[in-house]
C-alpha cells in the first residue's frame, strides 16, 4: 500500500495471518489486505511510515518494535478500548477497522512499547506465577484425595507440609497403599515446584539488584524485589502517567465512580488493570502495616489515624494506594524515597 492519502493503519494481529485496514483522515476505508507473516514483514519495509495501530496482545510488542524501527508512529491499544468501535458482526476486517477507528482518536489511551528488560522481567513473573498456581492445584488435589478417606488437615500450605509425613507414615489411618503412593508422588511434584519457584524468585532478586529503577523504588517501604520487578515490568519509567493518581487508578486502587446529574457516587475499588501486580502491592502493604515501626515516620502516624476510624481492609487499600503514588514520584523524579520524620 503506497496510497499517500492513508492516515492510519489498523491491524488485527494473528499468529500467521494479518488483516489490515487503511483509513484516511475522514475515517473512510481505502483498502483491505490479508497478509501472511512473511508478507507482513515486507509490508513494514515497503510502506511509507505513518500511524499504525493494533490491540495489546501476544506479539504486539514484537510488531510494535518492528514498525517503530521503520519510522511508524505505533499505537498499541488495550482491547477493552477497541470494542466500543466495533460495528456490526465480529470478523477480522471489522476488528481491524475498529482498531483504526480507535487509534484515530486523539484522547485514546495506549500501551507503551516495553524494553527488553521489561519483557524479560514480565516473562519471569509469569512463569513464576504459573508454578505457584500449579503448586496450589497440587496441594488442593492432595487435600481432596485424603478427604475421601476421612483425613483432614487444617488450612495452610505450611501446616499441611508439616503434617504430611506423619500422615504417610501412619499405618493405622485407613489410607490404602496405592493411595499412599499417589499422595507421595504428588508430594514429590510439590517439592519440585517449590524448587522452581525459589529459582524464579532468586532470578527476580538478582534482576532487582542489577536494575537502577528497581533499586530506586525498593527504597519505598513495602516494596521488595518481587514487587519492584513486577512494577518496572508493567510501567517502566512511569512517564506515561501524568500524575500519581493516574497510576493508582490504572492499577484499580481508587474507588469506582458512577456519577450523574451533579451527584457523585463512589463505590468499592475498581480493580482495573493488572490483577497480579495489584495483588503483590496489597501484600506488600499488608506486611508493612503489620511490621513497620510507626513511631519513626509520619507514614506510621497516618496509618494509626486511619485505623482509628476505618475498617482494616480500607486502611490496607489506602496504604497500597499511597505506596503506588510514592513509587510514581520516586520513578519520575529519580530520587530515592525519604520518609518524613514523625511529628512530635
Amino acid at each position: 500500500m503506497t496510497n499517500s492519502n492513508v492516515y492510519i493503519y489498523g491491524i488485527d494481529l494473528g499468529k500467521n495471518c494479518f488483516h489490515i485496514i487503511a483509513m484516511d483522515k475522514q475515517g473512510h476505508i481505502l483498502s483491505r489486505q490479508k497478509l501472511t507473516r512473511s508478507q507482513m514483514k515486507k509490508f513494514v519495509i515497503n510502506t511509507p511510515p505513518t500511524t499504525v495501530c493494533f490491540e495489546a496482545c501476544p506479539g504486539s510488542q514484537y510488531w510494535g518494535r518492528m514498525f517503530a524501527d521503520a519510522g511508524f508512529e505505533v499505537k498499541i491499544i488495550p482491547a477493552q478500548f477497541v470494542k466500543p468501535y466495533l460495528k456490526s458482526n465480529k470478523n477480522d476486517f471489522n476488528d481491524a477497522a475498529a482498531i483504526a477507528e480507535a487509534g484515530s482518536r486523539g484522547s485514546m489511551r495506549c500501551v507503551p512499547l516495553k524494553t527488553d528488560e521489561q519483557l524479560a522481567l514480565q516473562a519471569t513473573h509469569r512463569v513464576r506465577q504459573r508454578f505457584i498456581t500449579e503448586r496450589t492445584a497440587v496441594v488442593n488435589q492432595m487435600r481432596a484425595l485424603l478427604l475421601e478417606y476421612g483425613i483432614t488437615v487444617p488450612v495452610g500450605r505450611k501446616v499441611f507440609e508439616r503434617a504430611l509425613p506423619s500422615i504417610l507414615e501412619d499405618a493405622d489411618n485407613g489410607l490404602p497403599d496405592f493411595m499412599r503412593a499417589l499422595v507421595f508422588r504428588l508430594r514429590e511434584r510439590w517439592q519440585y515446584l517449590d524448587v522452581q519457584i525459589d529459582e524464579m524468585s532468586e532470578l527476580l532478586k538478582q534482576a532487582a539488584i542489577a536494575s537502577e529503577q528497581c533499586k530506586l523504588i525498593s527504597t519505598v517501604p513495602g516494596i521488595g524485589p518481587i514487587v519492584s520487578t513486577a512494577l518496572i515490568a508493567a510501567v517502566g519509567s512511569g512517564n506515561q502517567f501524568k500524575r500519581a493518581r493516574d497510576m493508582s487508578a490504572w492499577l484499580g486502587l481508587v474507588p469506582k465512580q458512577y456519577s450523574t446529574g451533579g451527584k457523585s457516587n463512589l463505590g468499592s475499588i475498581s480493580k482495573r488493570g493488572n490483577t497480579y501486580l495489584r495483588t503483590l502491592v496489597i501484600q506488600g502493604a499488608k506486611a508493612l502495616k503489620i511490621h513497620m515501626n510507626r513511631e519513626q515516620s509520619s507514614l506510621g502516624k497516618w496509618i494509626g489515624r486511619l485505623e482509628a476510624s476505618h475498617h482494616h481492609h480500607v486502611v490496607l487499600i489506602a496504604l497500597a494506594n499511597k505506596l503506588i503514588r510514592i513509587c510514581w514520584k520516586v520513578l519520575t523524579s529519580g530520587r530515592e524515597y525519604q520518609a518524613y520524620p514523625s511529628a512530635v
